[in-house]
């Protein structure tokens, strides 16, 4: 075990995605480190997402255990954005504020958004998560892919991988009802420029 093996994605549906809840909750915690008291509450989010409309999952997966036990090294998942969705109306609000209803739905009126794309630390930069992005995105109909991600600065691994696929900002250090880190909203025409996500 001293090579990694290369990841092999595979998409699972919305039961299947549910099943592996607990390996996809390790993978988010070690990724995204919070505190262990939210967790409950996040399992409870990703089941809710699962059943929301066009609903799409993908893992990247070796054959063999990694060291931490498990075989998954990263997942990505999202769905089609309408009104009712909390994210989706508090984004469209914040868009509708800076720059009117039409550039609100330019962006959301006919959305995919990516809700969680995480990839183990032990596995990121090797191209995981951009074969994730790609993979997840390929082949959607909808006019264009938004997301949000961790504003810390603007040259994070996460912010440079989505600016390569085409992404570009749309809100940044913002700060969603309930306080908490303030978030970068990004989005792009699909497809997504990058080439092929094959692994």
């Amino acid at each position: 075990m001293n090579d990694p093996e290369p990841a092999k994605l595979r998409e699972v549906d919305r039961r299947g995605f549910t099943r592996r809840l607990s390996p996809i909750l390790d993978i988010y915690a070690a990724a995204m480190s919070p505190p262990p008291d939210q967790l409950p509450g996040r399992r409870a989010i990703m089941e809710r997402h699962a059943q929301y409309p066009r609903f799409r999952a993908l893992l990247a997966e070796t054959r063999r255990p990694l060291r931490w036990g498990g075989v998954l090294q990263g997942f990505a998942y999202g769905f089609h954005g309408e009104p009712g969705q909390w994210w989706h109306d508090v984004v469209h609000r914040a868009l509708t504020e800076k720059g009117g209803s039409a550039h609100a739905e330019e962006w959301l009126g006919d959305s995919f958004e990516v809700a969680e794309l995480h990839v183990h630390p032990e596995h990121q930069r090797h191209g995981v998560g951009r074969a994730l992005l790609l993979a997840l995105c390929a082949g959607r109909t909808e006019r264009t892919v938004v997301l949000s991600t961790l504003d810390r600065r603007p040259d994070t691994p996460a912010r440079r991988l989505y600016r390569s696929v085409g992404m570009v900002d749309l809100l940044t250090e913002f700060t969603f009802p309930g306080g908490g880190p303030r978030y970068a909203v990004m989005g792009a025409r699909l497809p997504l420029k990058g080439g092929s996500a094959d692994h």
